[in-house]
């Protein structure tokens, strides 16, 4: 698997969430193209399948086990991969939770779930970029790939924690991005929507109404979900010097589900 010539040659990469979905993805293709991989996510069996699999291929790297809403272990796993790596040149924030039955309107959600989509989908974020960009202006910068949704750019109703979660994601990463570039951190957001993970699927099991043959004919241009491998290469490319001048971007990526206006009534052709 090592690219001795690959893009993200000599660079060390954290990608929080990287056990499954995209930032499973994210964490194979950024070693195939030759970055030392730190996989970081509060489930130790997918999380260190993803490491022992980058292994296994000749790749390089290792699995942190953090949750990444706790201080403690986020600063943890930040010593471990200065102690192991040396360095930091990407940090790809992906880790995110929806709560099917516990997040909603905002009149109907406990203060508790509220507090735990916010910890871990953007407390998370300030953690990460509090104890590792040091980390990354040691080494002379890098970049910070932030994992928002098509939540951040439209009105989604019945997710309102979530929602409110992936806005601030947008607008922090929009000041960091002009903080810190003249520090040689560039800073970039992913919006993704319909992608292939588990969490597209237990978003709709509680909507018993959710038609999904009627969703992808009407409400995705595209006629499909996306694929996480899709999202690995976005991030791949803000990680590159190929996005050098890619900074403060919010690059939805969805199929053009967020342009395709309000279908719901429409009678599927």
């Amino acid at each position: 698997m090592t690219n001795e010539t690959g893009r993200l040659r000599d660079k060390v990469a954290l990608i929080t969430g990287g056990g499954q979905g995209i930032g499973r993805a994210a964490a194979l293709l950024f070693a195939e193209e030759g970055a030392a991989v730190v996989v970081a996510d509060i489930n130790r069996e997918s999380g260190q399948a993803t490491a022992e699999e980058i292994l296994g291929l000749g790749g390089k790297g290792g699995f942190r086990r953090t949750d990444v809403s706790r201080s403690d272990e986020v600063q943890a796993l930040m010593e471990w991969v200065d102690r192991e790596q040396g360095r930091l040149d990407v940090l790809y924030n992906n880790a995110s939770v929806f709560l099917p039955g516990r997040d909603g309107p905002i009149t109907e959600i406990s203060e508790e779930s509220w507090d735990r989509v916010l910890a871990v989908n953007l407390k998370s974020i300030y953690l990460c970029c509090r104890y590792g960009i040091p980390l990354m202006l040691r080494g002379g910068g890098g970049s910070i790939i932030n994992t928002a949704s098509s939540a951040a750019v439209i009105g989604i109703p019945g997710c309102d924690a979530y929602t409110a979660t992936k806005g601030a994601t947008v607008s922090l990463s929009r000041s960091l991005a002009v903080e810190y570039r003249p520090k040689n951190i560039r800073v970039n957001c992913i919006a993704p929507a319909g992608i292939q993970t588990p969490m597209l699927g237990y978003s709709n099991l509680e909507d018993s109404t959710f038609d999904e043959k009627r969703f992808l004919a009407l409400r995705t241009p595209s006629r499909r979900y996306g694929r996480p491998e899709e999202i690995a290469r976005l991030a791949l490319f803000l990680a590159s010097e190929e996005a050098s001048y890619i900074n403060g971007a919010v690059i939805v990526a969805d199929g053009g589900i967020t342009i395709n206006g309000d279908l719901s009534r429409l009678e599927e052709e």
